[in-house]
Formats: structure tokens, C-alpha cells, sequence
């Protein structure tokens, strides 16, 4: 018996004086930004489902509403650049001048629009000069509810085998608030019926606007996710990040401010990857894109804006600094970097 109680002392001792072993980091998400936007149409179910071929963890719906209510996945209520709008003579007269946000937009809105009316609208692509290969796809899908989004990556996660997550982004929550069509009931009923409404579901609400997000905070329990563009810095110093770490479970940063651009190449990178780890934030940078018209100068290939430059260098860079996903409109592209180590 003295035996055995030495024996199970040593042995609690070498436990406890044994170094722990390091948890193996999580592979990096690549979340689709609009889908596979860079190869077809964004934000319609036909991006969505190429995205989840090509290897995507997370799909991206930006989240505008209708007149009705109904919240449709658009970058921007006002779609005279994403959908055939303009050329149809029935909705000619809803053509209009509204401020969003402080700013003047002349066009077609969603808001002006049923659900039914906007199912009989056809999407094209937004950036036909720079995608011709996405622009080849115009006209075949319609504007997808959030609803339909939901299913399509339950669906295909069944058919994949494997978990599709769901990124959505509120667009202008206070403008949609301020004409009484608020965006963020409808998202957090459509999670609730989906069983998402939970912190280890796979999903993220992200906004720019922190308030919103403060708002919301106390009615979900889904993981929320400050985003910041590259003018905003003050918001990734060690002091912002803390605050944002009081509402928010992440952050989602223009890549810049991680890779700054150094004499039109890629810099070392910044402590913002590093001061999230240490506020307890997650960080998914965002947007990698392969043209030419989007990288710095020295990532450029061939001569012409469309032509794709060396946009993997930019995705392995934001791998190895430590982030925790990253948002491109080519999901293919960073999934074959991120799995090639």
C-alpha cells in the first residue's frame, strides 16, 4: 500500500512537471465573400453553390430587406448593378434618389420592391469589364431570399458530407430601421428556426456598425463580428480591439491593415492579428481578390487589369500571420493554399 502511494506520488509529480502540449492550431476558414463572386454572379445561389464545390467553409449573404420584409442576399439595396432592373420598362418609374447613410444613391431599391417583384428580376454581374467569365452567366438566377440560402448550405453540406457554414452581413441596419423595415428580427428568427442561434453554430453576423451590434448582442447567442475598413485603424489598436472584445466575438479588417503595402509589395506583417489573438477576438480579413485591378504592384501579372496577379501570396501571408479565416471572391484558390501548407 506505501508502494503504491509513492508510486502514484512520483507519478503526479512527473504529470505535473511535464511541459503541456501546444493545442494544434485550427485550419484557417476561407469564407466565400458573395459566393464564388470572381467566377459568377455574386450573391446568387449559383455563386453559393460553386463556392461550396470549390472547398469554401463559410458562404457570405450581405443582407438587404424587401418592402415586404423578407431579407434578400444583395451587396446593396439599391441594384440597378447586380440585376437587369434598369432595363425593365414596368419598374422604370421607381427609379429614385435616396441618402443611405449620408450618402446621395440614384437608382432602384429593394425596399420598393416585394419579394415577388424582385423574384421576376434576373442578376447579373457587377464588374463585367474585369469577370467576362462570370458576365457569361448573366441572367440565369434570380435574387435568392436568406431563407433559400439557409437550405442551400444545409443541403449541400448533406450532399458534401461536411458542415457549410453561413456568414451574413447586415447592410445599413439603422437606414432600414430608421423606414421601419428592420433587418435584424427577421435574421434572428430565420437562425432560430434554423437551430443556429447558438455560439458553437456555424455562423457569424457581422456589420460595420458597432452600435447595431451592441443592440444585438443581448437577443443572440451567435457569434457576432465588428467589421473595420482600412479607415478606420484606431479601431484595431490593442485599445479598440479591447472595446470591440466587449460586444463581439470578432473582427473582420480590411487585409491591408494586417499586409500593409510596402514599395507595391507585400510588408511584414502588422500586430493586429496579434493584439485580436490577445483581446480573445477572432480575426477574418477580407477581401482577397486575384485581379490584377485589386493587388499591389508587384502581385500584378500580365498587363491588364482583369488578368489575375499573384493574389496567393497575399491569402499564404494572411495564413501565416495567424489569421483565423479569410474572405475571398476566389474560395478555390485560397482552399489549394491553405491545404497546401
Amino acid at each position: 500500500m506505501t508502494m503504491t502511494r509513492r508510486t502514484l506520488a512520483a507519478t503526479a509529480l512527473v504529470t505535473a512537471a511535464a511541459p503541456t502540449l501546444a493545442q494544434p492550431r485550427p485550419k484557417p476558414l476561407v469564407i466565400a465573400h458573395r459566393g464564388a463572386s470572381g467566377e459568377r454572379p455574386e450573391h446568387t445561389l449559383l455563386a453559393y453553390r460553386e463556392a461550396i464545390a470549390q472547398g469554401a467553409d463559410f458562404i457570405e449573404p450581405d443582407l438587404v430587406a424587401t418592402k415586404d420584409g423578407v431579407l434578400v442576399a444583395r451587396h446593396e439595396n439599391e441594384i440597378a448593378g447586380t440585376t437587369d432592373v434598369a432595363a425593365r420598362p414596368e419598374f422604370a418609374a421607381r427609379k429614385t434618389i435616396k441618402t443611405i447613410d449620408g450618402e446621395k444613391v440614384e437608382g432602384w431599391f429593394t425596399e420598393d420592391f416585394t419579394l415577388a417583384e424582385l423574384k421576376t428580376l434576373r442578376c447579373r454581374e457587377r464588374l463585367p469589364q474585369l469577370r467576362p467569365v462570370s458576365a457569361a452567366f448573366d441572367g440565369n438566377e434570380a435574387i435568392p431570399t436568406f431563407r433559400e440560402v439557409l437550405d442551400l448550405a444545409r443541403l449541400e453540406g448533406l450532399r458534401a458530407g461536411r458542415t457549410i457554414g453561413i456568414y451574413p452581413e447586415l447592410k445599413h441596419p439603422t437606414y432600414f430601421g430608421a423606414i421601419d423595415i428592420p433587418l435584424e428580427a427577421p435574421l434572428l428568427l430565420a437562425l432560430r428556426r434554423a437551430r443556429m442561434d447558438d455560439p458553437k453554430a456555424p455562423v457569424f453576423i457581422q456589420c460595420f456598425e458597432a452600435e447595431r451590434l451592441k443592440a444585438l448582442r443581448p437577443n443572440t447567442r451567435a457569434r457576432l463580428v465588428q467589421l473595420v475598413g482600412a479607415d478606420r485603424p484606431e479601431m484595431v489598436t490593442p485599445a479598440g480591439l479591447k472595446a470591440i472584445a466587449a460586444y463581439a466575438n470578432g473582427v473582420g479588417t480590411d487585409w491591408s491593415l494586417v499586409l500593409p503595402t510596402v514599395d507595391g509589395g507585400l510588408g511584414p506583417a502588422s500586430t493586429v492579428i496579434r493584439d485580436a489573438h490577445a483581446a480573445g477576438l477572432q480575426i477574418h480579413p477580407w477581401t482577397v481578390r486575384a485581379e490584377n485591378f485589386f493587388l499591389p504592384a508587384k502581385l500584378k501579372r500580365g498587363t491588364g487589369p482583369a488578368e489575375h496577379g499573384d493574389a496567393a501570396a497575399v491569402v499564404k501571408a494572411l495564413f501565416a500571420a495567424g489569421a483565423d479565416g479569410v474572405f475571398t471572391d476566389f474560395p478555390g484558390l485560397a482552399v489549394r493554399v491553405r491545404d497546401a501548407g
